[in-house]
C-alpha cells in the first residue's frame, strides 16, 4: 500500500500509511499523548507506556497475517489501526486506538475501510473484535461500518462486547 491522504469528517486531511519499524519513538509518542481513559478503552489497562516487546511487535508486521496502519498529522502519529489473522486464516482480530482530541471525526470509520480493504486481499473475510460495554464510540464505529456487524456479550465477562464483521467474501 502506497501512503493515502485520507479526508476526516471535519475536511483536515491526514497521511495514512502502513506502519514501519522506523516508527518506533513515533508510536511511542503517541500512546504517551493518549489519556488513560482512551488506553483502557484500547488495552483494558490504563499503563500508558509500551514495553520494549510490545513496542516491537506493534511496528514490526509482515504485511499478510499480521498488518498496521498509521494516520499522521503533522510528521505525528494521531491513529493507529492494525489486525492480526486469526488461526482460522479467514479471519483477523481487529483494533484501533486514536489520540483524544481527534475522536468522533471519522477517523476509526476511514481505518477501517482501509484496513478492510487490506485485509480482504488477502482472503481474510472477517474481522472480529471485542470492546469494552463503556465503549459506545468503537461499537458505534463498528455498527455504522456498512459491514454486516453481529455482537453479544462475552460469556465470561458481560463489560466486554464482542463484535465480528463481514468484510469479504469467502473464496
Amino acid at each position: 500500500m502506497r501512503p493515502t491522504v485520507g479526508v476526516r469528517f471535519d475536511g483536515s486531511s491526514v497521511t495514512v500509511r502502513p506502519i514501519a519499524p522506523t516508527d518506533s519513538l513515533a508510536l511511542n509518542d503517541f500512546h504517551e499523548r493518549c489519556s488513560d481513559r482512551t488506553h483502557y478503552r484500547r488495552f483494558f489497562s490504563s499503563a500508558k507506556h509500551l514495553q520494549p516487546d510490545m513496542l516491537d511487535r506493534f511496528v514490526n508486521v509482515d504485511h499478510d497475517d499480521r498488518e498496521a496502519l498509521v494516520a499522521v498529522l503533522d510528521s505525528r502519529v494521531i491513529a493507529v489501526a492494525r489486525y492480526d489473522r486469526l488461526p482460522d486464516r479467514s479471519a483477523a482480530e481487529v483494533a484501533f486506538v486514536v489520540q483524544d482530541e481527534y475522536q468522533g471525526k471519522g477517523l476509526a470509520t476511514m481505518l477501517l475501510h482501509q484496513l478492510a480493504d487490506l485485509a480482504a486481499a488477502r482472503a481474510i473475510v472477517e474481522f472480529r473484535a471485542e470492546t469494552l460495554a463503556e465503549n459506545t464510540d468503537m461499537q458505534h464505529v463498528f455498527r455504522n461500518s456498512g459491514y454486516p456487524v453481529h455482537s453479544n456479550r462475552h460469556a465470561d465477562d458481560p463489560s466486554v462486547i464482542e463484535f465480528s464483521m463481514t468484510i469479504g467474501k469467502s473464496p
